[in-house]
């Protein structure tokens, strides 16, 4: 008799040739340990994450942007209408913001002394060397731009960031470069971008230096958590599913996944999980580096539905060498998606979760009016 653990593919791999595409290379050869996880990330990405009634939200975490991924793979994955909103790093976002001004990011030696280096006025992450002064030109770019009028006010990141795209896309078309930066694609294809640690980069560092001089721009972090969770209960309710797809970790990750206990936990709306989790990560649960651990950890919590389990991969790889294979395998084998522009359903999104939030019965409000009037919840529940 045959064990039923013997029913997997038989792994006899394709002889890997000079013209074979991401697509073969990934199927036929990508046969066990992380890159047959890359393979089943390709696939869910592909096959299920990408149908038109899933909503996509990507996390990102690490210096990719710095590195180039912003150009090569994001905005080719926001043009084709594979992402539908975004939560990033504050780093990533304003080391992207220099390649929309038209500054310049360079290959390095990560063994090279960085006291030679700071003597030198050359910033390094790992391999990728910079000028100082890229950061005081992009610092003085953002002091520019939230000194006018439309920043006066707190707003969420994603209307901080949306506004900001508006001024780098400017920015590039003075340069005549076309478009480099996630900011201005995002802004263009009105992808909403939040970031969970606003503070904590230096976009949020010259916001807070500008605030001692008067300026009143403020993040509405209250606004970034209702809004994600807005977003992902609207998928569920217009009939459809929520993905989310995880690069690294941090805070990003939590954050996106956060949005299903704000939504069943504090709010008592009743839902079940994210439908879709793919995460490429470097880091172990077991040490507590793996943020929001496993997808399988993350059941309990009501992050992801249970139901939904055999969609969840996680590849431990590098973003930097998994992102632009899953890009490429996803443009190969899936047509562009319409894309949803949810930053201009903002409002939308906020009504239905505002809505469904008064009838709970874990709303303060609609406890009290229940007590006062209980015929009108009666009424209510008929």
């Amino acid at each position: 008799m045959t064990s039923r653990f013997l029913s997997g593919r038989r792994i006899e791999p394709t002889r890997i040739t000079g013209g074979m595409t991401v697509t073969e290379l990934v199927d036929g050869t990508f046969q066990a340990y992380n890159a047959a996880r890359l393979r089943e990330a390709c696939h869910l990405l592909s096959r299920k994450m990408l149908d038109d009634d899933v909503t996509v939200g990507l996390t990102m975490t690490g210096a990719l942007t710095p590195a180039g991924l912003g150009m090569s793979a994001f905005i080719p994955l926001i043009e084709a209408g594979f992402v539908d909103w975004i939560i990033s790093t504050g780093a990533n976002l304003y080391h992207d913001a220099h390649f929309g001004l038209g500054l310049e990011m360079r290959q390095g030696n990560p063994h090279v002394s960085d006291t030679v280096l700071r003597d030198e006025e050359v910033v390094r992450i790992y391999d990728i060397f910079f000028d100082y002064s890229v950061l005081l030109d992009t610092d003085a770019f953002f002091r520019q731009v939230i000194a006018s009028p439309e920043f006066q006010r707190p707003m969420s990141t994603a209307e901080f960031h949306y506004v900001c795209g508006k001024y780098v896309a400017a920015r590039e078309d003075e340069l005549g470069q076309g478009r480099k930066s996630l900011l201005s694609v995002a802004y263009e294809h009105a992808v909403p971008i939040y970031t969970s640690s606003p503070g904590d980069s230096s976009i949020g560092m010259n916001v807070a230096a500008k605030s001692l001089q008067g300026n009143k721009l403020m993040f509405d972090v209250n606004a970034d958590v209702n809004e994600t969770a807005a977003i992902v209960l609207e998928a569920k309710r217009v009939g459809g599913k929520s993905a989310i797809w995880i690069l690294g970790g941090g805070s990003p990750k939590n954050f996106a996944l956060q949005t299903e206990p704000q939504i069943q936990e504090v709010m008592g709306i009743d839902e079940r999980g994210h439908d879709y989790f793919l995460q490429i990560t470097d880091a172990r649960p077991d040490t507590g580096g793996l943020s929001g651990a496993t997808p399988a950890e993350a059941v309990s919590w009501g992050k992801v539905d249970p139901d939904r389990l055999p969609d969840a991969v996680v590849c431990y790889l590098d973003s930097t060498v998994a992102l632009p294979i899953l890009t490429a395998y996803a443009l190969e084998t899936h047509a562009p998606r319409t894309p949803k522009r949810l930053y201009e359903r903002r409002d939308e999104m906020m009504a239905r979760i505002r809505d469904e939030y008064e009838k709970s019965e874990r709303n303060e409000a609609a406890q009290e009016a229940a007590r006062h009037n209980p015929d009108t919840t009666l009424a209510r529940d008929r």
